[in-house]
């Protein structure tokens, strides 16, 4: 497979690591929209949130409660964040590894 996350995953491209379990990863995005801006993905390939299934449901709920430590851990939960996921080319989706992305820092 030749999808750019499964690499990160897999350790053959570096990224910036915040957190990692048998289950997810959370790293810096390199195209940063706020001064913290994280994506966080599971470790298993689903490539749009459309083709998660019910067996998804606490891995993609997972995905959801390590956002909110993450944003405890950075000192943004107090002041506030956002996360997004997007799906399919009109949603904005790049890369079709559904990915929950964390900003926060700023006002956004």
């Amino acid at each position: 497979m030749d999808c750019l996350f499964c690499k990160i995953i897999n350790k053959e491209i570096p990224a910036t690591i915040h957190f990692e379990d048998d289950d997810i990863i959370a790293f810096e995005d390199i195209n940063p929209n706020a001064p913290v801006h994280l994506l966080i993905i599971p470790k298993k390939h689903i490539s749009t949130l459309n083709d998660a299934t019910d067996e998804d449901t606490l891995l993609i709920g997972k995905m959801v409660r390590t956002a909110s430590q993450l944003a405890e851990k950075l000192g943004i939960a107090q002041s506030g964040y956002k996360t997004i996921f997007n799906c399919n080319k009109d949603g904005g989706q790049v890369i079709y590894h559904i990915h929950l992305h964390l900003l926060g820092g700023k006002k956004l």
